[in-house]
């Protein structure tokens, strides 16, 4: 468990999103994510990515059913309020691209 807000560092974001990094509207995600501080939160427990998604809603906000979180706050694709982990082991890679091991409890 943890939670921090900061500043996403640019080449940090090149890592996360690689899998879209040489894409054009790369820069604007990029440009949009290092805008302004964001906040972290690390949770654990059964099932707990299913949960999480479950409360955000499909990653389209335009989607997203209201009582969703991105159905209530998201705006569009990009500008979706959160980011979420799909699976167990993405959230792994994910707690050590964004976390110390001191900023994780329990």
């Amino acid at each position: 468990m943890g939670c921090k807000m900061t500043r996403l560092d640019p080449a940090v974001l090149r890592e996360h999103y690689a899998h879209v990094a040489s894409k054009p509207f790369y820069p604007e995600i990029e440009a949009f994510m290092s805008s302004r501080p964001v906040i972290m939160l690390a949770l654990r427990g059964p099932g707990i990515v299913a949960k999480v998604r479950d409360l955000l809603g499909p990653t389209d906000s335009r989607k997203a059913a209201k009582g969703t979180i991105r159905g209530d706050f998201g705006t569009e694709m990009m500008k979706n309020v959160c980011h979420a982990s799909d699976t167990d082991e993405n959230a792994a890679i994910e707690l050590a691209r964004f976390f110390k091991a001191s900023e994780l409890f329990a």
